[in-house]
């Protein structure tokens, strides 16, 4: 028996990166993996049994009602929600008097609010179930200060204390809530950003313990941890996951 046979895990941001090897991971231990994404969420779907992809901004209220409902309808329940979409590699690196304030909304909304919206929907499901598991993507940015990314930043160190409160707020439920913070990744979206890679990957690789580049797979086994029996009074936690740049 795989540690998620009979599991449905739902993975936000799943098409690319960093949430399909996350994605992979848990369909590797047996989970049913339902995938919620802008774009390309049907065809990464089709990399797993019994796979479903779902097409959904989950910044967006009534879409996320939408996609949750979708999920239960098609796969009976949600077990295990791993809130993985953000925005990043897209972002210029600036001074923070130069950051536009909608551009700090924006982020904010798909960084923050889009795992209130996600949970606020999902948890609902797992309470009516007995249980479940959630998993947040935070990054390692907030631990070590970065500069010049500050709505970034801010929203990823947002992500701990959300999961530190709604993880307080949920235990009597059984829903565990942990986060998850990788250090700079060199994933398909950072990739597809040359001037990132040029100012980010020698200076992160330099900084580590282990130094080589951090690749999405090396972000897979905690997340699967979280979700799996053997953190089953595990709750509130963040891993730093980013080869020993900074320590937690």
């Amino acid at each position: 028996m795989a540690q998620l046979d009979g599991k449905i895990a739902l993975v936000t941001g799943g098409s690319q990166g960093i949430g399909h090897a996350i994605a992979h991971g848990l369909a590797a231990e047996g989970a049913r993996v339902v995938i919620a994404d802008l774009r390309g969420a049907e065809a990464a779907a089709d990399a797993f049994p019994n796979g479903v992809g779902l097409t959904a901004d989950v910044a967006d209220e009534d879409a996320v009602e939408e996609l949750v409902n979708d999920a239960v309808a098609q796969c009976g329940s949600i077990d295990i929600l791993v809130n993985n979409a953000g925005l990043y590699a897209s972002l210029a690196m600036r001074p923070f008097t130069e950051i536009p304030l909608a551009e700090w909304r924006q982020v904010m909304d798909v960084n923050v609010a889009s795992m209130f919206l996600m949970c606020r929907a999902v948890v609902p499901v797992m309470q009516a179930n007995g249980g479940g598991r959630i998993v947040n993507i935070s990054s390692g940015t907030p631990f070590r200060g970065v500069p010049f990314l500050l709505h970034y930043v801010t929203s990823k160190g947002a992500i701990v204390a959300f999961t530190r409160a709604l993880a307080k707020e949920v235990g009597k439920d059984d829903v565990l809530v942990n986060c998850v913070a990788p250090g700079f990744t060199m994933s398909a979206g950072v990739e597809a950003h040359p001037e990132v890679v040029e100012k980010l990957r020698d200076v992160s690789v330099s900084a580590r313990t282990l130094q080589r580049d951090q690749v999405p797979e090396d972000v897979v086994g905690a997340v699967v941890y979280f979700a799996s029996a053997g953190s089953s009074f595990v709750t509130g936690q963040t891993i730093v996951i980013d080869g020993g740049q900074y320590f937690h």
